[in-house]
C-alpha cells in the first residue's frame, strides 16, 4: 500500500487529541451508545490477547504466498470461533464465513504478507527473519507495512462478531489475503474461484482497512477515488556479455539498464500531461556478480502509479520505446530487443459513496468527529483490495486508512516539519500497540455499521 494519505490529512490531524474522545451525539450512528459501549468494552477486554497475538505475527513476518503459518494463525481462530473455514485460495489465503439470519453481505479482508525489509526498530518482538526467494535471492523480512495489525485487527472483529450474533444479521465473509504488496494476492483468491470453485458469498459490501502513519485514534475515510492503480513491470535488456577489459567487444546491458533509469524519469516530466499524475520509480536493478565481468543480461524491476487507464498506457508505451531505442543505440538487433514483463496490476481504487456514508456516523460515535477525516486528496499509493470483487462490479467498496503512529511521535514529526514520523515500508515503522485495540474497534464498528438491527 501506500504510504498514508496526504499533507491535508496531516494537518488535520495535527489538532486531534491523543486519546480518542466519543462523540456525544449519536443521532448519525446506527448503534447505540449502550451497544457502542458494550463492544468497545469487549474488545478493550481482549485487548492484551489481541497484543500477543500481533507480537507474534509480527516477529515472524511471512513474504507473499509464504504465508503458512499467518495463515494457520487465522484458519485456527476462525474455527474456534465457529466460523465456515476455506483455506488455500489463491495459495496461501484463508477465508472465514458466518452466516447469521437474512441481510447483507459483508466481506471484511486483511492481507497477511510483510516486506523485504531490515526492521531498524529496536523492539524485543523486532524481526530478524530472513529468508530465501524462489530466485535463490536471501532478503530480510519485516512487518513494515502493518499487515501484523491487519490481521489482528480482523480476528479481534471475528471475535466481537461471532459474541454478538443476536445482534447483527446477515453473512460476514473474512478475508485473510496474501500478497498484497506485488500487487498479484487479491486476483489470485479470485482467479482460484474464490466465488465459484470455493463457493464464497459474493458481497454486497468490500470493507478493508489500513495502517497509516499518523497519530493512532484518528481515520480516514471518504468516497471517491482515494488510491492510484499501479503495475509492476520487468524489463530485461538483452547484451552480450565479456570480459570488463574490453568492452567494445561486448553489447553492455549494465549501461543500458543504467540509461533507462534516468530516462524513464523523463515519461512524467515530458511525455504525460502537467495537470495529470503519474509515478515512475525503479525499484531494483539485477545484473552480473563480478566486477570484471560483464554480463549477458540485465534487469529493470518498474512501478508505475496512476489514475486513469489513459495514463497508465502513455507510461507503460514509453517505457517500452525507451527500452527499444536504448537497446538500439547499443546494437542490439530487432530480434533481441528487451523483453517486458507485465506483473501484478491493480486499477485506481474508489470508494463507493453510499458505503462510507453508513460508516461515518458510527465511526464519528466511537471517535468524536474531528478525529474521522473526510476530505482528503488521493494517494499515489496503491492497493489490490477491490480486486476480490471479482467480476462484480456492483460490490460496494469502503476503503480506510487508520492512524497506528504513537501520538507524541507523530507531533513531534509536525513540528519538525515532517508529515509522518515513519513511512510505510521505512525499516523503523512502528505500530503503537494502543492502536491494537483501537484499529479492532474500529473494523467492529465499521462492520456493525452495516450489519446491526
Amino acid at each position: 500500500m501506500a504510504a498514508a494519505t496526504s499533507l491535508t490529512l496531516a494537518s488535520r490531524e495535527a489538532s486531534a487529541q491523543q486519546t480518542a474522545t466519543p462523540a456525544t451525539d449519536f443521532a448519525a450512528s446506527r448503534l447505540s451508545p449502550e451497544f457502542l459501549t458494550r463492544i468497545t468494552e469487549t474488545i478493550d477486554r481482549d485487548g492484551s490477547r489481541l497484543t500477543d497475538i500481533f507480537k507474534d505475527i509480527h516477529q515472524n513476518p511471512e513474504l507473499g504466498f509464504m504465508e503458512t503459518r499467518t495463515a494457520a494463525i487465522v484458519a485456527r481462530e476462525f474455527e474456534a470461533l465457529g466460523y465456515e473455514v476455506k483455506t488455500g485460495i489463491g495459495v496461501t489465503g484463508v477465508v472465514g464465513i458466518m452466516r447469521n439470519d437474512d441481510g447483507p453481505t459483508v466481506m471484511y479482508r486483511a492481507d497477511m504478507d510483510a516486506n523485504a525489509v531490515e526492521e531498524a526498530t529496536g523492539l524485543d518482538y523486532a524481526s530478524e527473519v530472513r529468508v530465501t526467494r524462489p530466485d535463490g535471492a536471501e532478503v530480510p523480512v519485516a512487518h513494515m507495512c502493518g499487515h501484523d495489525a491487519h490481521v489482528t485487527w480482523m480476528l479481534g472483529v471475528a471475535k466481537v462478531m461471532a459474541e454478538n450474533k443476536d445482534d447483527w444479521a446477515g453473512t460476514l465473509v473474512f478475508v485473510a489475503q496474501p500478497a498484497e504488496e506485488p500487487i498479484t494476492g487479491a486476483a489470485a483468491m479470485v482467479d482460484d474461484g474464490l466465488y465459484t470453485t470455493h463457493a464464497v458469498p459474493v458481497p454486497d459490501y468490500l470493507l478493508a482497512l489500513h495502517t497509516a502513519p499518523v497519530g493512532t485514534g484518528l481515520v480516514a475515510a471518504r468516497s471517491g477515488t482515494i488510491m492510484a492503480g499501479t503495475d509492476q513491470i520487468d524489463v530485461t535488456f538483452h547484451g552480450v556479455g565479456g570480459h570488463g577489459s574490453m568492452p567494445h567487444l561486448t553489447k553492455d546491458p549494465v549501461v543500458m539498464a543504467a540509461y533507462a533509469v534516468t530516462e524513464f524519469q523523463a515519461i512524467v516530466a515530458r511525455v504525460l500531461p502537467p495537470l495529470e499524475t503519474g509515478v515512475v520509480t525503479v525499484g531494483s536493478i539485477q545484473a552480473g556478480t563480478d566486477n570484471n565481468v560483464i554480463p549477458s543480461e540485465a534487469l529493470v524491476k518498474v512501478n508505475i502509479r496512476y489514475f486513469t487507464p489513459e495514463i497508465r498506457q502513455k507510461m507503460i508505451d514509453s517505457i517500452i520505446s525507451i527500452s527499444n531505442g536504448i537497446a538500439t543505440t547499443y546494437g542490439m538487433p530487432p530480434d533481441r530487443m528487451p523483453t517486458v514483463v507485465m506483473k501484478g496490476n491493480s486499477p485506481a481504487l474508489v470508494n463507493d459513496a453510499e458505503a462510507v456514508d453508513q460508516l461515518v456516523g458510527p465511526l464519528e460515535a466511537l471517535l468524536g468527529e474531528t478525529n474521522v477525516v473526510q476530505e482528503f486528496p488521493p494517494a499515489t499509493g496503491s492497493e489490490d483490495a477491490h480486486l476480490l470483487r471479482g467480476d462484480n462490479p456492483d460490490v460496494k467498496v469502503a476503503y480506510m486508512a487508520v492512524g497506528i503512529a504513537e501520538p507524541a511521535a507523530f507531533q513531534a514529526a509536525l513540528a519538525d516539519g515532517r508529515m509522518f514520523p515513519f513511512s510505510a515500508h521505512n525499516p523503523n515503522f512502528i505500530v503503537d500497540l494502543d492502536a491494537i485495540p483501537l484499529g479492532t474497534k474500529i473494523g467492529a464498528v465499521s462492520v456493525l455499521g452495516l450489519l446491526a438491527k
